[in-house]
Parts: structure tokens; sequence; C-alpha cells
């Protein structure tokens, strides 16, 4: 069973995304990233010493953030990140035999899905919610037209999420959001601007405060 915090996911429902970054990259962003009150953050499993970082991450970070592993493929990966101590997965996929695996285990999984099929299917299968992935071509408009008959299922649209368009994919009815470069900066983090990173996290931070709290 994984100890993932329910009441951390739902404190700030975003799920920062990191790949390809170092482990002393990584530990740094994420002190920032937390103290800007972000709670939820993901490996993907595709960045070199992921189990390493994870490890590392949910023993110094295992009051204040959720830590999870994207990019998840299979059984066996699911089963060495849990050993690690992650607490969630994140799939780009509808893998049956992965989801299957994360609710024999107590462990909350987010898979991939991008048609009403997909998304319904990964629901009914087990997935504590579906991330809409790739979101960039979809929009708001599509959360919207899919929840109209299928409002029992929480969404996370993922890739292509950025602060200007947090207000009408949550008005369309996202649950939470899964956020890589754009939450991230790519240039403030290659100077070590963790000052600039902050503010930007903070910025972020307020911004889906007020998403939230209008349409509460």
């Amino acid at each position: 069973m994984s100890s993932f915090s329910e009441s951390l996911f739902k404190k700030t429902p975003v799920v920062g995304i990191l790949r390809g970054y170092t482990v002393k990259q990584v530990m740094q962003i994420a002190e920032v990233y937390a103290d800007a009150g972000f709670t939820n953050l993901e490996i993907t499993m595709n960045t070199p010493n992921a189990l390493q970082i994870i490890e590392e991450l949910a023993r110094t970070f295992k009051t204040q953030l959720n830590i999870g592993a994207g990019t998840v493929l299979d059984a066996k990966q699911v089963d060495a990140v849990v050993a690690v101590g992650g607490q969630f997965i994140v799939s780009p996929v509808v893998d049956m035999a992965v989801i299957a695996h994360c609710v024999a285990k107590a462990v909350p999984i987010f898979p991939g899905a991008y048609s009403p099929t997909e998304i319904y299917t990964a629901s009914k299968a087990g997935a504590r919610m579906v991330k809409v992935f790739p979101a960039t071509q979809l929009g708001p408009k599509y959360i919207a037209d899919v929840l109209a008959p299928l409002d029992q299922i929480e969404l996370m649209p993922t890739a292509g999420v950025t602060i200007d368009n947090l207000s009408p994919f949550a008005q369309a009815g996202a649950k939470a959001f899964g956020m890589g470069g754009n939450l991230f900066k790519p240039d403030l983090i290659a100077a070590e601007d963790w000052l600039g990173l902050k503010a930007h996290l903070v910025l972020f931070k307020e911004k889906l405060e007020q998403t939230f709290n209008s349409i509460k």
C-alpha cells in the first residue's frame, strides 16, 4: 500500500513533472517547489537515476510532498518505484496490466488517455484520476465535452497547460493539472536562479488558488 496523502494532493492539485535533471538539481528544485506551496512531484522513469532521485525525495520531503514516478510502462517499474518510497504512478498510456497492478497494490495510478473511450476505460479500471494527454491540441472545450456525459470521472489535463489557460481548463471541469516546462522554467533552472523560480512558482500557485476559488 502506498503512503500517498489525499490531503496533500488536494491541497494543491498540480503534479509537477521533472524529466532529465540531475539528482542535485532535482533536490534544489523540490525544495523551492515545496516552499512555494506545491505538494505533488513526479519524476519520469526515463530520467537518469530516477529511482535514486525518487528515494531521496521521498526521504527528504515525506511530510511536504507526494512523490511519484511518471512514464511508467510496466508492472516491474511500479514495484521498483514503490520499493524506494514512491507514492503514486503516472503513465502516458492506458495499460490495463499496469492499472490492475497498481489497484492491487493500492497505489494511486494516473494513466494517460486521449479519447472518451480510453478515459472511460481507465477510470472504470480503477484510475485515481485520468491524465488527459497530450492536452496541448485538445483544449478546455474538449474537457467540457468529455465531462458532459462522463461527469463522474476526474480529469487531469497534462501538456499544454499554462498560467493563462488554467482558468478555462478548471471552468471546463478539470480537477487537477500536470505541468512540466511551463511550471519548471528551464532557463531559470539552468541559471540556478532559485529565487526567480520560486517567484514564478508562487505566482502560479496564486493563480491556481484564484482559479479554483472562483468556481466553488
